[in-house]
């Protein structure tokens, strides 16, 4: 039991150290195996991500700040509100506790509700969002926090859904929907859920041509979540994104090296015929760039500028290295001028 108080008061500092705050009382929640100072390659690691700003004091407290002169009696007043059908008071009222009452046991009741009131009436996802997670960030131990964190899950869902509309226009929110799913993995990194949250970020870098860092959210994922369902869809996607880039980059030998390498340990892996094809599709299509590329260089040495040597050497050592390309008849044609001649 002493061992358990420690591991769990050691957590609680570590967090609370990067969230910077003085009042909140944080623990590890059930669901969490790493932390959100973990690396999450893909990732932005922007701090509005990975913490919230505290809430302060408004100004003009004589006629946006508490009506009440403590927080018991400010909360039971924004609980009349409500009842009598003023929402909009009771949510400002219920924000006022958190502003000005951080500490008082009614602060983090008052944060939840301000949260389910943004959702309850349609007002902002995105607010509803921030709401939550500041709840989250400052209130861990004194809220439900499996419980919100997948509330927290399910209203990032709802702003991919919803998005986002200017005037008569509807528009999507890719950047703010993705760094929500993100906020989402790092507060509760070892639910249920997280795997899918994971592919949603990476199918949104993909959205904005990241094809980069899905790749290395994919990677993680199926590091992080090697049995889960979305580790198999994972794999292959990280494949058509490796594929995309090296087709953007084909003169770059050492990522179609990198690239063969991962489709063949891919391949390993046993995957679905339908993978298993595409899969087969684009080894060949990489060992074909991968083959141009060095019969490219053969053919360099091939010149009035290059002695006759060379163009032998380079030759040979294509025919060494890749005996089964489709250059090899024209490699082995050219060598065998070179050596008759060479010979004369």
């Amino acid at each position: 039991m002493k061992r358990k108080c420690i591991a769990v008061s050691l957590v609680a500092m570590a967090f609370a150290s990067a969230l910077q705050t003085a009042f909140c009382d944080v623990n590890s929640p059930s669901s969490t195996i790493r932390y959100a100072t973990d690396a999450y390659p893909g990732f932005d690691r922007e701090e509005k991500i990975l913490s919230s700003s505290k809430k302060t004091p408004r100004w003009f407290s004589w006629l946006r700040g508490p009506k009440k002169d403590n927080a018991a009696d400010q909360f039971a007043w924004a609980g009349e509100c409500e009842k009598n059908g003023a929402w909009s008071k009771a949510l400002k009222a219920y924000d006022a506790i958190v502003r000005n009452w951080p500490a008082s046991p009614e602060a983090p009741k008052a944060q939840q509700r301000v949260a389910e009131l943004y959702l309850e009436k349609e007002l902002d996802s995105e607010e509803a969002f921030n709401e939550y997670k500041y709840l989250i960030d400052f209130y861990s131990s004194q809220c439900a926090y499996d419980e919100i964190v997948f509330k927290l899950y399910e209203v990032a869902k709802l702003m991919e859904e919803e998005g986002k509309y200017f005037v008569f226009f509807h528009f999507d929110n890719t950047v703010d929907v993705r760094r929500a799913f993100e906020a989402v993995v790092l507060r509760a990194p070892g639910a249920a859920f997280a795997p899918e949250a994971m592919m949603k970020v990476a199918k949104l870098r993909e959205d904005e041509l990241e094809f980069e860092k899905a790749s290395l959210v994919y990677e993680t994922l199926r590091s992080l979540h090697p049995y889960s369902a979305e580790a198999k869809t994972a794999l292959y996607r990280e494949a058509q994104c490796r594929m995309k880039l090296l087709r953007a980059h084909q003169y770059n030998r050492g990522r179609a090296k990198d690239v063969l390498a991962f489709l063949k340990s891919a391949l390993a892996a046993n995957p679905p015929d339908d993978v298993k094809a595409d899969l087969e599709t684009w080894l060949a299509e990489t060992t074909g760039i991968i083959e141009d590329e060095a019969f490219a260089a053969a053919k360099f040495y091939d010149s009035r500028t290059r002695t006759k040597r060379s163009a032998i050497n380079a030759y040979e050592k294509f025919l060494v290295e890749y005996p089964a390309s489709s250059h090899t008849a024209e490699a082995r044609a050219r060598l065998a001028e070179l050596e008759k001649s060479s010979n004369q």
